[in-house]
């Protein structure tokens, strides 16, 4: 119990510490749905792997209608764990979700359905997120997949493969930006960097510096 105390105490602390509209521990308490959410994940994951799993999945249903975040109790999350704006969040239920994680509105850690070789479907469904991740409003991130630590997910996002620790992926399907951030360890709010720069906007930039050459070097030549 009193680990579950300080496994909390750290997902409030996780609020003051990236939301700089939150001043105190109540406030967050009070005023985070977010926050909220995951208190009733902690409760409802304790009942889960205690075997009450029909009285866990209720209660997490009253969670997701009075916060409007949805988290499967059999989903594993470590601590310092914080949710922005809280709503239109899903995280399914064999999603595993490592220490001090971000996500904002509109999230879905989602499942695909995954055959074996003997045509069943496979138990993991849900990705499996690291250490340190941010991962930006609207991003979807789909199927059993492993996103490193470190990682930065843009905002709309669609992740559906594996993203090596320390990068930051953009666009649908998401893609690696030019600028690789490994080993930064550094916040940054709905996973942008302002010194990163997407590749095929990159690429379209640099089409339109040389169309412009050539025609600019075609009216030289009528002169």
């Amino acid at each position: 119990m009193k680990t579950k105390f300080k496994i909390i105490l750290s997902d409030i602390d996780a609020v003051i510490a990236r939301d700089p509209a939150t001043k105190s521990r109540l406030e967050a308490l009070l005023c985070s749905a977010g926050l909220q959410a995951i208190i009733a994940y902690r409760g409802c994951h304790w009942l889960w792997k205690k075997n009450f799993r029909l009285t866990a999945r209720v209660l997490s249903q009253i969670a997701r209608f009075l916060t409007g975040v949805e988290i499967h109790p059999a989903a594993r999350i470590g601590k310092g764990f914080f949710i922005d704006h809280g709503m239109g969040v899903v995280i399914g239920e064999t999603t595993e979700i490592g220490n001090n994680v971000t996500l904002y509105h509109g999230v879905t850690l989602g499942g695909v359905t995954v055959f074996n070789k003997n045509g069943k479907i496979t138990a993991k469904r849900h990705p499996t997120l690291g250490n340190n991740v941010v991962v930006g409003a609207g991003a979807q991130v789909l199927g059993p997949i492993n996103i490193g630590d470190d990682v930065k997910i843009g905002a709309n996002a669609v992740v559906l493969k594996d993203v090596a620790s320390g990068q930051t992926v953009v666009g649908v399907p998401a893609h690696e930006t030019l600028k690789k951030h490994s080993g930064d360890h550094k916040f940054h709010p709905y996973g942008v960097n302002p010194a990163d720069k997407d590749p095929v906007e990159y690429r379209l930039e640099q089409l339109e510096k040389e169309l412009a050459k050539i025609k600019s070097e075609l009216s030289g030549n009528k002169n």
